[in-house]
């Protein structure tokens, strides 16, 4: 029997971002997309706040500073959205 072992996390050498998803290229080639509606903060963001990214973790988290987004390579590859978080105030509307 073969056993394949995780040797090295993935990690991230290129990302591009569009108005349908979010696709990032791995250092060891592969590619991984997913929805832009994935992550509500780059689907209401700009096309300038999605292009301005940077690699956090040695390359295992993608960081949009100017939205204070994260989403990891993990997240990616499991399938894992990010959470629609209610507003500091919204427990004021009850």
């Amino acid at each position: 029997m073969n056993t394949v072992v995780a040797g090295v996390e993935p990690r991230v050498s290129d990302l591009q971002v569009t108005d349908a998803e979010i696709s990032a290229r791995l250092v060891d080639g592969r590619t991984v997309s997913v929805p832009l509606s994935w992550s509500w903060r780059l689907s209401e963001a700009t096309q300038a706040q999605r292009d301005h990214w940077e690699l956090l973790g040695d390359g295992t988290v993608i960081h949009w500073p100017d939205i204070d987004e994260d989403i990891s390579v993990e997240g990616m590859l499991w399938g894992t959205p990010a959470p629609r978080t209610a507003g500091p105030l919204a427990h004021l509307d009850n």
